[in-house]
């Protein structure tokens, strides 16, 4: 794993790593505001001995706020895609990562990726090429049709897969995500083979973070006791709520889940099921010796968590939000998986609220006709003609 800090002037020294004492004493300056009745330039000027205790002061009390004004920019390198994931769920970021649509799967020196996966992989990139050349060949180009291939070949690649991406959050929040891996790692089941190898990607980011001066004891503290948020604890125990507000759980792949995650108006978590499942591309679903070839093909790589292994997904936010969701999810540019569990969520939620007579029943209604250039409140800049795509019945 590589990380280096790419934004000059967000107190990035020369020798690239971060210059944490000037951000702290900047987190100072700004606790002052507060207070002082000549403002922000005038503590420009203060004494740096005044400074430097007032910055002690809010480290200790816990007022570490101030420390949100310092942003970090990150290029992660080579980190793996369930890490990326445990950073995405946390809701203070802005990211942009490698898309497995559009980059090949191959196996390269110190790659984690398995010789079966690889050949696993393009076994069915030719599959999928394939069925989807046969079935839509004339509504898609030989592009278009090459990255729907590997969008659903990577399902059986590990979660752990190497990615790159680009990450901005404050200081503070880094030090409070440090903190929450720091707990993880402390109480994590060292015979889950899961858990341990994701705690020893968390230990080498806290080690990289360490080295580049990004990390202060003093915000590391995690006095309220918080734990990272994609781990859902009493999963069995949450029940589901449909109203202004909403709770839902089902099964989705890992990598449909790194997809809804983006939604960050909206909660996500997860937990791995005692009964390992996968999802089943639709392209091959009517195909039963294709889908039975499929899931042993997968269940032959259970042990590395591919990305197509079905874990228990509790997904909870405001009616607004889950529109807004539905309003970029359900597209015919979206990936498919996602596309579907929104879709079923939403009938569900329209259900639910027609059982209550809900007022919400209504205006529900108005969003359960199709793709999303059939909402009345929405307008497609970028119409695709594509009927199965409009009607929410492709199989790609």
């Amino acid at each position: 794993m590589k990380i280096q800090i790419i934004k000059e002037n967000y107190f990035r020294k020369e020798d690239g790593t971060y210059n944490l004492e000037e951000a702290l004493l900047l987190g100072g300056r700004i606790a002052g505001i507060c207070y002082d009745k000549q403002g922000y330039d005038h503590l420009l000027e203060e004494d740096i001995e005044k400074t430097i205790k007032r910055t002690n002061r809010t480290m200790g009390s816990g007022h570490h706020s101030v420390y949100g004004h310092s942003d970090v920019i990150l290029y992660l390198q080579d980190i793996p895609k369930i890490l990326a994931m445990v950073l995405n769920n946390e809701h203070e970021y802005n990211t942009s990562e490698k898309s497995a649509r559009y980059t090949p799967v191959e196996k390269k020196a110190g790659s984690i990726i398995s010789d079966k996966e690889v050949e696993l992989y393009n076994k069915w990139l030719e599959i999928f090429n394939k069925e989807i050349s046969k079935r839509y060949g004339d509504v898609f180009d030989e592009s278009k049709i090459k990255k729907l291939s590997q969008e659903n070949a990577r399902y059986l690649v590990t979660v752990f897969m190497d990615t790159q991406m680009i990450y901005k959050t404050s200081l503070r929040q880094l030090n409070y995500i440090a903190s929450f891996m720091n707990r993880y790692i402390n109480e994590c089941d060292k015979n889950n083979p899961f858990e341990l190898k994701l705690s020893e990607s968390m230990k080498e980011f806290v080690s990289k973070l360490r080295e580049l001066n990004l990390l202060d004891d003093r915000l590391l503290t995690n006095e309220k006791d918080r734990s990272l948020s994609l781990f859902s604890e009493g999963y069995d125990d949450i029940r589901e709520v449909f109203s202004n507000i909403y709770l839902t759980k089902y099964k989705g792949s890992f990598a449909e889940l790194a997809q809804a995650q983006r939604h960050r108006t909206i909660n996500y978590e997860m937990r791995i099921p005692s009964d390992t499942s996968f999802y089943i591309p639709p392209i091959i679903e009517d195909d039963k010796e294709l889908v039975k070839e499929w899931l042993k093909d997968c269940e032959s790589l259970k042990d590395v968590y591919p990305q197509g292994m079905l874990v228990d997904v509790c997904e909870n936010g405001t009616y607004k939000n889950f529109i807004l969701k539905c309003k970029e999810r359900l597209c015919s540019a979206a990936q498919l998986e996602i596309m579907q569990q929104t879709r079923a969520t939403l009938l569900k939620y329209m259900e639910e609220l027609k059982k209550d007579n809900h007022p919400l029943k209504d205006d529900i209604i108005k969003y359960t006709h199709g793709a999303r250039c059939t909402f009345p409140d929405y307008k497609c800049s970028c119409l695709c003609g594509f009927s199965e795509g409009i009607k929410l019945t492709r199989k790609i």
